[in-house]
């Protein structure tokens, strides 16, 4: 093997687990529920590419059901499975960390689908270290739902917008220019050492622009995220001199560890762009991680169902690009961390299969199965 790439489509999960009901996500499937609702309204999902590399057999694997519009049953070109999360929980960095062979078999500390639904005593010993004088939300949201929801009574108070979601995740959205950035850092850093005790995975510095009714998130997103228990695959590859190149929030979940470089890029389009760039430059014996955020955080939990088939189709008329550049002995792997089935109600993540679709020059087609973990 010259070089790997692992290519991760947020939250595109293909299916339930057993587990499922656990979780509340009985009957979820992000890809089939796209298919079904493109194909209910004579549009039908197109992804040729990704269908010949697997995923709508994977997708069967997972739920017994072939999604619609992904019906090829032979003449795969990628190796493909349906695989089970080991780790507890539907969240980022486990997800994540198990990929990279790092499964997480203890449960994160949550907060509770309540309002407010922070513990007291922590907002208040918050607020006086970092001289708040009060906060906004203290709910489960959607981060764009609730900066547009606070983000009047934000700029008139200077109070920032906190909350989270099924995620293990304490959010804190300001406006960037007003509020200040650097000062955004400083209060998500302080937040993320006062909630260490109560095993919450990440603090994140949601930063927004924008006026009345049109507030936008910007690119300034920083993750503070507790450093992975034990080693990744990044930390072995490093170990061994290779070059570890992440793209995208890939740096903010490992805690900026095991990696010699990390690129940002500012939405789908502009990460496979990185990703070519690196598919081009990476030197022999490279590990490119990237993640594809937009499929999770723009469609996924805003259940915005016709973006996300877009997007997947979008997605899917790029790989040719990636495909004619791959050289001899290179893998990728295109697999997800979890599901985010946008035709379910809320705005949470779903407890569901993933797909891993392996492809590169020499990788013969073939049916792997369902494996019981992401790092199988």
């Amino acid at each position: 093997m010259t070089r790997a790439f692992i290519l991760v489509m947020d939250s595109l999960g293909i299916g339930a687990t057993p587990d499922a009901a656990r979780y509340g996500d009985t009957g979820a499937n992000t890809l089939a529920h796209i298919a079904d609702w493109a194909a209910a309204r004579n549009r039908p999902l197109r992804l040729p590419h990704l269908e010949q590399l697997g995923l709508g057999a994977a997708c069967a694997l997972a739920s017994g059901a072939w999604p619609q519009g992904l019906s090829r049953r032979d003449g795969f070109t990628g190796a493909y499975t349906a695989a089970r999360e080991a780790s507890a929980g539907k969240d980022t960095p486990s997800g994540h960390w198990e990929m990279a062979g790092l499964p997480v078999l203890v449960d994160w500390g949550y907060f509770p689908k309540t309002v407010p639904c922070f513990p007291e005593a922590f907002l208040r010993s918050w607020m006086q270290a970092c001289e708040l004088g009060g906060v906004l939300g203290d709910c489960h949201a959607s981060g764009t739902e609730i900066i547009n929801r606070f983000g009047d009574e934000h700029r008139r108070t200077g109070w920032p917008i906190v909350y989270t979601s099924s995620d293990s995740v304490f959010q804190v959205a300001v406006h960037e220019e007003e509020f200040g950035l650097q000062h955004l850092y400083r209060i998500c850093q302080v937040a993320f050492d006062m909630l260490k005790s109560q095993n919450i995975a990440r603090v994140i510095a949601r930063p927004f622009l924008g006026s009345t009714g049109h507030y936008v998130r910007t690119p300034h997103r920083k993750d503070i995220a507790v450093e992975p228990p034990g080693r990744t695959l990044l930390d072995v590859a490093k170990a061994a001199g290779r070059e570890v190149i992440a793209l995208g929030k890939i740096g903010d979940i490992f805690a900026h560890r095991g990696l010699t470089q990390e690129i940002k890029a500012v939405d789908n389009h502009a990460m496979f762009d990185a990703l070519l760039a690196q598919v081009q430059s990476a030197p022999d014996e490279a590990l490119v991680f990237t993640n594809f955020v937009d499929f999770d955080t723009h469609f996924g939990h805003r259940r915005d169902v016709s973006g996300y088939a877009n997007a997947l189709e979008e997605f899917d008329q790029r790989l040719p690009e990636l495909l004619a550049l791959l050289r001899p002995g290179d893998l990728c792997v295109i697999s997800a961390d979890h599901g985010c089935d946008p035709t379910r109600p809320g705005s949470d993540h779903t407890r569901e299969h993933v797909p891993q679709l392996f492809f590169g020059p020499g990788v013969a087609g073939g049916d792997f199965g369902v494996r019981d973990s992401f790092c199988d």
